[in-house]
C-alpha cells in the first residue's frame, strides 16, 4: 500500500493538468541493512502496479542508503499545450466538483495512534491508492476552467489558491463535503496531523466560517496525502460531470459549492 499510494500521489500531478502519464523514475531512500530488501520489493510492487493501472512505464530510478525509507516517484506525461488545466481561470457563476472524500491526513493519524478499526484503514487507504485517471477521464468530455487535485494544502488550502489565481470567491456548503467516516470522531479526540493545523492558521484571514466548529474546520483543511481533484465548470458542466463520474463508479463525486465574484474573503463556509 506504501507504494501504491506513493505512486498515485505522484501520477496526480499529470492528471490534475490534464494530461496523460508517460514514463516513471522511481526514487528511493532505504535502510536495506535494518529492513532488508523484502520490504523495499513489496513498495516497489505496489508502485509498479498502479503505473501500470495509468498506462505509464517504469523506466528507471535512483536509490541510496538512507536511515529511514523514503519513496516517490517522479513523473512525466504528455499534453496538448492548448488544452491544459490550471489551478486558476475559475469564473463566477461555475459549480465546484470535488472528486474523494476528505479526512485523510486526521484518518492516517488515527492510524499511527491505533485509533481507528481496521474497516477505516482499508478504506482510507483504498481512497488514497486509487488514481486520479478516473475522475480526469471524464473531465476531457468538458471544458473545466480550473483544475487541482487536492493534498498538504488540504481543500480549503488549495481552493485559497484557486480563488486567489481566479481574483474570485468560493463559497463551500460542508454539508455537501464528502468526509471520510469517523473523521469528525478523531477530531474532536484531538487527532489531528500538524501539517493540518498549520492550514488552518495559514488560512485564518482568508476564510470565513459561519456556524462552523473548530474541528470541522480543522477537517476542511486537512492535510491530505493523494486527495481527489477540485474542478471549477459551468453550471450545466457540473451536473453533467458529476453524472458521468457516478456512472463510472466514483459515486462518492459531488458538488460542494459554487464561484462568486470576489469579496472580502477568499472562502465562504456554511453549513
Amino acid at each position: 500500500m506504501f507504494g501504491q499510494i506513493a505512486a498515485a500521489n505522484a501520477l496526480s500531478d499529470v492528471y490534475a493538468m490534464g494530461g496523460t502519464p508517460k514514463t516513471v523514475l522511481n526514487i528511493v531512500g532505504y535502510p536495506v541493512k535494518k529492513l532488508g530488501p523484502d520490504i523495499l520489493s513489496e513498495i516497489l510492487r505496489g508502485a509498479s502496479d498502479k503505473v501500470v493501472e495509468s498506462g505509464a512505464v517504469t523506466i528507471g530510478g535512483h536509490s541510496i542508503d538512507d536511515q529511514e525509507p523514503k519513496f516517490g516517484l517522479s513523473v512525466t506525461g504528455i499534453v496538448h499545450p492548448e488544452r491544459i488545466w490550471k489551478n486558476v481561470g475559475a469564473k463566477p457563476g461555475d459549480l465546484l466538483v470535488l472528486t474523494k472524500p476528505i479526512g485523510v491526513g486526521i484518518m492516517t493519524t488515527g492510524i499511527k495512534r491505533e485509533a481507528v478499526t481496521v474497516e477505516q484503514e482499508k478504506i482510507v487507504t483504498d481512497v488514497m491508492a486509487s488514481l486520479n485517471k478516473l475522475a480526469a477521464e471524464p473531465l476531457h468530455q468538458f471544458s473545466p476552467h480550473a483544475v487541482t487535485d487536492v493534498t498538504g494544502f488540504g481543500l480549503l488550502g488549495h481552493g485559497s489558491e484557486m480563488a486567489t489565481g481566479s481574483n474570485v470567491t468560493l463559497e463551500i456548503s460542508l454539508s455537501a463535503v464528502p468526509i471520510l467516516e469517523g473523521t469528525l470522531d478523531l477530531a474532536k479526540q484531538g487527532v489531528v496531523p500538524g501539517g493540518s493545523k498549520s492550514n488552518h492558521k495559514w488560512l485564518e484571514n482568508d476564510v470565513h466560517y459561519e456556524g462552523i466548529s473548530l474541528e470541522e474546520q480543522l477537517i476542511l483543511c486537512d492535510s491530505i496525502t493523494s486527495g481527489g481533484l477540485l474542478v471549477a465548470l459551468s453550471e450545466e458542466e457540473a451536473s453533467q460531470y458529476v453524472t458521468a463520474l457516478h456512472e463510472a463508479g466514483l459515486e462518492i463525486a459531488t458538488i460542494i459549492g459554487k464561484v462568486t465574484e470576489k469579496k472580502d474573503k477568499l472562502i465562504y463556509v456554511n453549513r
